[in-house]
């Protein structure tokens, strides 16, 4: 390991030194804890006795060596702190960790996995001028067992489930929820203790890595939440590891999250090397295609705050970590959850950028949800919510979210948000689902949307699969289907996401009747897609779309098999355009209709 990029920040490997690892046959133990008075391992292969480690190099590392421990045995670290206080501590660069309420770390084998992904990694992608449709899901709560609350399908059983559900409904990536080790179910893997370690709840390290390697065989890209912000408070793991403030701030005022938990101290180069180290691994060690990184806008201002300022180490380690991970893997994608107002989250860091490939647009979400949540009679007030997302939406590489976060805590799923009665919101939701697939920008839903969920999702039961029995909701399953089709096989739809000339408003007035149109174009296709929301037939509305000879229809969302009153329309329909490239139109209440476009 290169000491001084580890003290600098700037080492983006330190797992392959820290941590247990076999050399010949013995396993030689090493960590990090320069406050340290004295430290032993104990474990399986010494009856849980102490076997006293030694400080080595500058005195602030520690180390053992070991014979008679082996592969799949559980061990930990008794670390006796500068502050007298002596605790058993899980390894924090450790490979695999007991499942909770269990905290001991295991020797793991590290012998080479067979990914066979080789043809996978060549065209794999930053995916910019291609489709994006990801399929947001947490692995315990998309399906289950039984009815248990802690009976899981490990990651190989997922893999046999999901990837055929993902290939049939139209999703190319599917984007998992924090899979590092974590004490707390409720947590949904947010407040992580092994940030080295995939939870034992769905298996081990090898049923993770064949479980990416399934997906790859049928092309599909694996995301994964990362969270660089804030850790848990358990005081077997980071918590004061060495009996002093190692990871965290000592000022409570910066160190506690708003989450409760204890908040990375950013500006020291061991916590930046220890955590691109780890999001390194996952890219590295199990070919994940990209993170997700949580909570940036706690990164960029202190606590989340604007009025405090900007955190300067934070931006400094997310921009040297971009940059890292960037050069070792240029085609996985880096991903922000970031509600400021910042600029420059997706420029290079070279540039003076933050270095991520996407940026969720949070401003795009809540405004495309309050307006669906308000009764129709408000909509012409709120008419300018929809227009407003490309105001600004060129100055980042923005990714449309509809998330986990959008179906919990009271806030409804996506269709329960829909204003009106339970048949009232369908046509909406189909409505809303159309336009943010038309919408310039790449994809993101979580599980359950598509079934037409009602429930908040509750990490303790799986998705509701028997409601589609209902005849609404499994039309609106076809029609989520159809749609996800339609996005992937439609370049107007994603090749020109961030070229100005992929887009263009059609008609981007019409206040009173709650109308919208807009045209996208991509590999010389060009579609348009038109919108009501209002809850009145609009007759005899004029749509003008320049240079079209005519207009075929490609999806409406008010078809019967959808659950819609428009029937005979099986097959595609073509309305030719008068002189100057208008047509007449009757649009339903609550619809969305896209149309090929022929002509220049």
């Amino acid at each position: 390991m290169d000491f001084y990029g580890f003290y600098t920040g700037t080492e983006f490997q330190a797992y392959r030194y820290l941590g247990a690892h076999r050399e010949g046959d013995q396993t030689v133990f090493r960590t990090f804890a320069p406050g340290a008075r004295q430290i032993q391992v104990i474990g399986e292969f010494n009856g849980w006795n102490g076997t006293g480690m030694n400080r080595i190099h500058d005195g602030n590392f520690w180390e053992c060596r070991v014979g008679g421990a082996k592969p799949g045995q559980m061990y930990k670290y008794r670390i006796t702190g500068a502050d007298n206080s002596c605790r058993d501590r899980c390894d924090p660069y450790g490979f695999r960790m007991e499942l909770r309420p269990h905290s001991a770390s295991y020797i793991q084998d590290e012998a080479v996995f067979d990914f066979g992904d080789s043809q996978w990694m060549k065209k794999r992608t930053g995916g910019k001028d291609r489709p994006l449709n990801i399929y947001e899901i947490h692995a315990g709560s998309w399906r289950r067992p039984s009815d248990r609350s802690d009976d899981w399908y490990t990651y190989r059983e997922l893999g046999e489930r999901l990837i055929p559900y993902l290939k049939e409904r139209g999703y190319n990536y599917v984007e998992l929820l924090p899979l590092a080790e974590h004490p707390c179910d409720e947590s949904w893997g947010y407040q992580i203790t092994g940030f080295f370690s995939p939870t034992s709840r769905y298996g081990t390290p090898e049923d993770l890595k064949a479980f990416i390697k399934m997906c790859h065989a049928h092309d599909i890209g694996v995301i994964m939440d990362f969270v660089p912000v804030h850790f848990a408070v358990d005081d077997y793991a980071l918590w004061k590891y060495d009996g002093t403030a190692l990871y965290e701030y000592p000022n409570q005022d910066v160190g506690k999250s708003e989450w409760g938990s204890c908040n990375f101290m950013h500006s020291r180069g061991e916590v930046c090397s220890f955590l691109q180290s780890a999001a390194d691994y996952w890219l590295t060690e199990f070919h994940f295609d990209g993170l997700r990184m949580d909570a940036i806008s706690n990164m960029i201002y202190w606590q989340g705050d604007p009025a405090r300022g900007e955190n300067k180490g934070a931006v400094r380690f997310l921009q040297n970590m971009n940059r890292g991970l960037k050069q070792r893997h240029p085609s996985a994608v880096l991903i922000a959850e970031d509600s400021t107002a910042r600029p420059d989250i997706t420029r290079s860091a070279d540039q003076g950028g933050l270095g991520f490939d996407y940026k969720w647009d949070m401003g795009w979400m809540n405004d495309t949800l309050s307006y669906f949540q308000a009764p129709p009679r408000e909509r012409t007030e709120k008419y300018h919510k929809l227009t407003f997302s490309m105001q600004y939406y060129y100055e980042e590489a923005y990714l449309l979210p509809l998330s986990h976060d959008e179906n919990v805590h009271g806030k409804a799923t996506i269709l329960q948000k829909m204003n009106g009665d339970y048949a009232g919101k369908f046509p909406q939701a189909r409505a809303l689902y159309l336009y943010m697939y038309a919408h310039p920008g790449k994809k993101l839903n979580f599980m359950g949307g598509e079934l037409g969920q009602l429930r908040e999702w509750d990490e303790k039961r799986q998705q509701d699969w028997d409601i589609l029995k209902y005849p609404g909701h499994d039309a609106f399953y076809r029609f989520m289907k159809d749609l996800n089709e339609l996005y992937g096989a439609s370049p107007a739809f994603w090749q020109k996401d961030y070229d100005r000339d992929g887009f263009q408003w059609l008609d981007c007035h019409q206040e009173s009747r709650c109308i919208y149109a807009f045209e996208r174009r991509g590999q010389k296709q060009r579609i348009a897609a038109v919108f009501n929301f209002s809850d009145q037939v609009q007759k005899d509305y004029e749509l003008k779309v320049p240079g079209a000879r005519g207009l075929t229809l490609l999806l409406d969302t008010d078809r019967d098999i959808y659950g819609g009153a428009a029937m005979g329309q099986d097959k595609k329909i073509t309305l030719k355009t008068g002189a100057a490239g208008e047509v007449k139109l009757t649009l339903p209440p609550f619809s969305g209709r896209c149309y090929a476009v022929e002509g220049s």
